[in-house]
């Protein structure tokens, strides 16, 4: 047998841990010395000890480990759960590596307050153009719930115009509107340019012309999207002062989308009209 401080040592934990995993009846010593108290531990039982910190370590609590242990976990159940909690984390990190991207956008931009700008805003008419269009509901116009939907939606579209051996003929573009849902939602409407004589009726998506804007307040954001904030903000800042206000949500047309997302080109398109 191996006293608490040896079993402690291969078990690479500590005897105070031992001691509480005794005390709530999640590892008992093998046997107790009835006179001075000493724990002493059986080498077989470092395999429970192993299961015990995976499974800690995997997120549970302590009441659940021993609820796990008394199933008789096998190494396969336990490596399952290993890789249930390592995708876990993954996505956990892979979120808050993007939260902070946009936290880093929102604080250039505070800093940026007051400055001159080095965005030229144009007010233009934005022709109309026949699109395949695809649609889907965000739960905001917020970043973090807009990036799970238009990403797939342009995904979808674009293998579904392979499908049907159509090319776009320019840029892509991305609309939003207020969902009939209410509550914040919004309706995100992806399109991809295609020819005068891709009909409407005839394939798995929407074709249909897009209205022209009679005047938009447009300005160039390069970089991600997850960078727009600026640029936004910067347009808003234009139309004030300018006489103008908003007549709806920004069109997004992407003119150069590279695999980095710092070299994305985008022109946003707002409508406005005159006060």
């Amino acid at each position: 047998m191996l006293n608490i401080g040896d079993f402690a040592s291969h078990g690479r934990v500590s005897v105070r841990m031992l001691r509480h995993y005794d005390a709530i009846g999640l590892l008992r010593p093998a046997r107790v010395d009835p006179v001075s108290g000493y724990r002493f531990y059986e080498a077989s039982q470092l395999a429970r000890l192993n299961r015990v910190i995976a499974l800690k370590e995997l997120g549970f609590t302590l009441q659940q480990v021993r609820a796990v242990l008394d199933e008789q976990v096998d190494p396969a159940e336990l490596r399952g759960m290993l890789r249930l909690r390592r995708a876990q984390l993954a996505e956990a990190i892979a979120a808050d590596e993007l939260r902070l991207t946009r936290v880093e956008a929102r604080l250039r931009t505070i800093e940026s307050e007051g400055t001159m700008s080095a965005h030229d805003v144009v007010v233009k008419k934005v022709p109309s153009v026949r699109v395949a269009q695809l649609s889907g509901v965000a739960a905001s116009y917020e970043p973090e719930d807009i990036g799970p939907v238009i990403g797939p939606l342009f995904g979808e579209l674009c293998g579904r115009l392979a499908e049907a051996g159509i090319e776009a003929t320019g840029p892509s573009v991305a609309r939003y509107q207020d969902a009939p849902e209410g509550n914040g939602a919004v309706l995100v409407l992806v399109g991809i340019p295609v020819g005068s004589s891709v009909r409407p009726g005839a394939h798995d998506f929407e074709v249909l012309d897009l209205p022209p804007i009679e005047e938009a307040a447009t300005i160039v954001h390069r970089g991600s999207m997850d960078e727009v904030l600026g640029s936004s903000q910067e347009l808003a800042r234009f139309i004030e002062q300018n006489g103008y206000r908003s007549a709806g949500y920004a069109r997004e047309l992407y003119l150069e989308c590279p695999e980095d997302q710092a070299g994305w080109v985008t022109e946003l398109q707002e409508p406005v009209v005159r006060r």
